[in-house]
């Protein structure tokens, strides 16, 4: 199985780290999250790995080559030119999963213990069109599931936002479990085809688009470690059990 790591976003959030670096070389305990993403991908015989690329993208190929992809064999995705967010970065990337029938997508600014073997093996036997990594934790966005774990819908609990537009009014709103997405996914590559966004897009409109026509689930790993690494205090709590 083949693996996409995202790690063209500007890394708002990480400044000032990121007024002058890339936020997947953002070090904890002195490895790179970049490093720490592709041996934790190692670690479930993952060594065939796609990178993109666009804030100081010239350091992150860099690091890639001089470490010689930490032991995997690493492509990159170049996005210098126009970042092109989750979906559109992915859907730049399809030739690379082409002799593929499913794939494994991680942002690059997350550290976990998940066993990301079992979620292979439930997406396997069950073969949606993609599992999404989800946990029982506190954010401000969530995907909602029905009872099966089937996706159904997206609420943003800050501002009252829910998609699709209408959601209220669907069978057993009442009982859809929100969920915190965890920026990891197994995605079969029938997407592509019916993926019809172009340009600069994300994987969660994606999702909701094709949510009524394709089983699309959650694998939820409540209990694990996780750890978004997006801002400066987070990589301090990261180092408290990242060695």
């Amino acid at each position: 199985m083949k693996a996409m790591l995202f790690a063209a976003g500007l890394g708002t959030r990480l400044k000032p780290w990121t007024d002058h670096h890339p936020k997947a070389l953002a070090l904890v305990n002195g490895k790179s999250l970049l490093q720490r993403n592709i041996e934790y991908l190692q670690q479930f015989g993952i060594h065939d790995v796609i990178v993109n690329v666009h804030h100081f993208a010239d350091q992150i190929i860099d690091a890639i080559t001089q470490n010689k992809g930490w032991g995997s064999s690493v492509t990159i995705s170049d996005e210098t030119d126009a970042v092109l967010e989750t979906g559109g970065g992915l859907k730049k990337a399809a030739w690379y999963f082409e002799a593929e029938k499913d794939f494994v997508v991680m942002n690059v600014d997350i550290l976990t213990d998940m066993r990301l073997d079992d979620m292979i093996r439930r997406h396997e036997a069950e073969q949606p069109l993609a599992t999404l990594a989800v946990s029982d934790r506190t954010t401000s966005r969530y995907f909602l599931f029905d009872a099966a774990g089937r996706l159904r819908g997206w609420r943003n609990v800050n501002s009252g936002e829910e998609k699709p537009a209408g959601l209220q009014s669907v069978k057993d709103y009442a009982l859809l479990q929100q969920k915190a997405f965890s920026g990891i996914h197994i995605i079969n590559t029938g997407l592509f085809p019916v993926m019809k966004q172009e340009g600069k897009f994300s994987m969660v409109d994606v999702y909701l688009s094709l949510m009524d026509h394709y089983p699309i689930q959650c694998f939820d790993h409540s209990g694990a470690h996780f750890i978004d690494v997006g801002k400066p205090e987070s990589i301090a709590k990261a180092e408290t059990w990242c060695k």
